[in-house]
């Protein structure tokens, strides 16, 4: 026989013999699920997070309508006197009004881009709780042996997944927080 053909005949039966040994693992893997958002809704200090954040919010909403209602001043005088500028004076007023579109965007974008004080605020009061419930769920999956915890209030869609392997009150219990099963 060909020593090449024999290699062969070895590597591919190694091959098979891992691949099956790994799928004899991964069918003893245990997997459950939390639902972050219902986890986050227990949390009593989370509420004052999301209410500290909606008036941060309002705030500057506030703000950014009286900079849109400057602008709007500004341009309605500028069109009703229009005529009556010189080339200069239109030059001049309507540079005015850009630069307050733009002081407005930049405003905008320093207060809700991505880089902003909306997001950093939300990120500073959110870690603290993010990271006890990160936490929690590595006791839980460590407890119960659990291979993954995937997170289904996310971007994964769940067709179908069984009541049993939901560990979010596990994760709250975890927590401190008692959990009332009628409010579930």
């Amino acid at each position: 026989m060909n020593t090449s053909f024999m290699l062969k005949t070895f590597l591919s039966f190694f091959v098979i013999l891992i691949a099956g040994s790994d799928f004899v693992n991964a069918q003893n893997q245990r997997i459950a699920f939390i639902d972050s958002d219902y986890i986050l809704s227990r949390i009593p200090e989370y509420d004052g997070v999301e209410q500290r954040l909606q008036q941060l919010s309002e705030t500057w909403r506030d703000e950014i309508s009286d900079m849109e209602r400057e602008i709007d001043r500004l341009k309605t005088d500028f069109e009703a006197r229009e005529i009556l500028f010189t080339p200069e004076i239109r030059q001049e007023r309507q540079q005015e009004i850009d630069n307050k579109i733009r002081e407005r965007e930049r405003y905008i974008d320093s207060r809700f881009g991505p880089n902003g004080d909306f997001f950093r605020q939300q990120r500073e009061l959110l870690e603290p709780i993010q990271r006890r419930v990160a936490e929690a769920v590595e006791v839980v999956a460590e407890r119960d042996g659990l291979d993954f915890v995937i997170d289904r209030s996310g971007d994964y869609v769940f067709f179908f997944a069984r009541r049993q392997w939901n560990v979010s009150d596990e994760v709250l219990l975890e927590l401190g927080i008692q959990v009332d099963e009628t409010q579930r």
